[in-house]
């Protein structure tokens, strides 16, 4: 798990977000906590489900990036289980996964996801998304965001 908050000499947005990465490859997590704090964020990572669990409820992130296909729960299960969490019924969930097409969307939302994307992730797209440029919109039948 690893846990900073911005960087220095990063560049300061005008919104910061507490932002958790939930993937169960720690390098990829790693390389998103180092861009989002690049942008003044604070990030977290957890690479499993539970791990991710506790965390969010110390963390109380405003914005969870989970990584579907986890070890020991999908990312579909974890999202709703942080949903259920005391503070983070608001929390804005955006699935990353490398599966597409109108039964997966369909999947995401009903787990509560508000935003899905299809690796490989543009990552200024997902970026602008932590800030709510993107996510905000009404998504409706468009939650896929690529």
């Amino acid at each position: 798990m690893r846990s900073q908050g911005p960087a220095s000499g990063s560049r300061e947005t005008t919104l910061q977000r507490r932002v958790l990465i939930v993937d169960d490859d720690a390098d990829s997590a790693d390389l998103l906590v180092q861009v989002l704090e690049m942008r003044g964020h604070v990030a977290r990572s957890a690479n499993s489900a539970s791990q991710a669990v506790a965390v969010a409820n110390e963390f109380k992130p405003e914005v969870a990036i989970l990584d579907v296909g986890l070890p020991d729960m999908s990312g579909y299960e974890l999202a709703q289980l942080l949903r259920k969490c005391e503070g983070l019924s608001e929390c804005k969930l955006i699935a990353v996964t490398g599966y597409s097409g109108e039964a997966v969307l369909a999947r995401s939302k009903m787990a509560g996801f508000d935003m899905h994307l299809v690796k490989p992730v543009d990552l200024e797209l997902l970026a602008r998304s932590v800030l709510g440029d993107v996510a905000n919109q009404d998504l409706g039948p468009k939650l896929e965001a690529q």
